[in-house]
């Protein structure tokens, strides 16, 4: 009797720290910090503050927007080489790719493309990821749920190159 009251209680506690959270997001990777360290990735370092030439030519303060002494290694290394590191920042479509944008958008593009992605994928993984909250141990489970989702790379390459299509070079199958 006494071994059956222990393991009674044993589940209970069990079943009562399963339904400790309280959010009701349905996270697939754990990546938070089991320690209380620093964090050495919320500190960025900046480029030296100076004095602009002009205070009137400074541009407008963008809440969530880039600063001027932000970090931009890329546009650095471009400068460097003699590029201009403007067209890195260029928007909208470049003319090499308008005939590839517009082919795919010949039977048209709906206008909230994204909330509807962010919400099928938000009830994917709701079903998915049903029993995610009752867990003992933490586990990455994002490869597993995503898995039939997954496009296999070597297959696809191989596919490809039955019917003739040339094809890059790829690594060996392990």
């Amino acid at each position: 009797m006494r071994i059956t009251r222990a393991s009674m209680g044993l589940v209970l506690v069990l079943a009562v720290a399963a339904c400790a959270r309280g959010d009701r997001e349905v996270d697939l990777r754990q990546l938070r910090s089991m320690d209380n360290g620093p964090d050495e990735f919320s500190v960025l370092p900046s480029k030296p503050l100076q004095a602009p030439d002009s205070y009137a030519a400074l541009p407008a303060p963008t809440p969530g927007g880039r600063n001027l002494v932000d970090q931009n290694p890329v546009g650095d290394a471009v400068a460097s080489l003699g590029g201009r590191p403007a067209a890195l920042d260029a928007t909208g479509v470049p003319a090499s790719d308008g005939a590839l944008v517009q082919h795919a958008s010949r039977n048209g593009v709906p206008g909230n493309i994204r909330q509807t992605v962010a919400q099928e994928d938000e009830e994917f993984r709701q079903r998915r990821g049903r029993f995610q909250k009752w867990r003992i141990f933490i586990k990455n489970k994002y490869n597993e749920v995503y898995s039939n989702q997954k496009l296999d790379s070597v297959q696809t390459n191989q596919a490809y190159r039955r019917v003739g299509v040339p094809t890059p070079s790829a690594p060996p199958t392990r």
